[in-house]
Formats: C-alpha cells, structure tokens, sequence
C-alpha cells in the first residue's frame, strides 16, 4: 500500500511568511496596474520592488530554505556528471543517424512489400 504522507508547511510563522509572499506578489501586480498614469518606470519599479520583496520573505521560511538547499544538491550532482567528448558525442550523433536512416530504409520496404501484396496479387488492382 502507497503511503499517503503529505508535507506540509509546519508552522504559523511559515504560514505566515508564505501568506506574506503571496501578499507582495499580489500587491506588486496590483500596483503595477493602478500605476499607469503613473509611468512605466514607477510602474516596473514597484512591481520588480514587490517581486524582490516576495522572494526574500519566501527565502527565510522553510519551504524556501528547503528549496535553497534541493538547488544546492542538485548542482552538486550536476558537477559529478561526466559529460562526453567533443569525439564521444559526433560518433553517438551518426550512430543515431544511421540508425534511423536503416529504419527508414526497411519500414519503405516493409510498407511497399505489403503494398503489392495487397494490391497486385490479393486484390488484382494493378
């Protein structure tokens, strides 16, 4: 049986600061649009203030520290990677083209065998 375990945010104080985040975010478009007679520089400004704002207060709650710490994991994995050499992927690239040129090659042979099959000797059409 699937466990049914559901993480959720712990506590009021990150409710909090997550209900928070949300309210900036909200805030800053909502400003942005009563700003127009305003400007498109006030306009951008309060919504890249509220933007920046939101994720700094997203940043110190623990979702947002557990998310710091999933993005530092996983660029540490991607330093462990062992990426090909220039040699390594041109011969992988003309594998795979040659692969699929041979499938070509025989699913048009498979298609035109079926096809007089079918129309020359089964059905007479030709």
């Amino acid at each position: 049986m699937a466990t049914t375990d559901v993480e959720t945010v712990g506590s009021g104080a990150d409710k909090a600061k997550l209900a928070g985040s949300v309210a900036l975010l909200v805030l800053g478009f909502v400003g942005f649009y009563l700003l127009s007679a305003q400007g498109v520089l006030a306009q951008w400004a309060v919504l890249l203030v509220a933007l920046a704002a939101a994720v700094a207060v997203f940043a110190v709650s623990e979702p947002g520290k557990r998310l710091q710490a999933y993005g530092r994991d996983s660029w540490k994995e991607v330093k462990k990677v062992v990426w090909p050499t220039r040699r390594e992927a041109t011969q992988m690239t003309a594998y795979v083209f040659a692969f699929v040129f041979v499938m070509a090659l025989f699913l048009w042979l498979t298609d035109k065998t079926l096809e007089w099959v079918l129309y020359d000797l089964v059905l007479g059409w030709r």
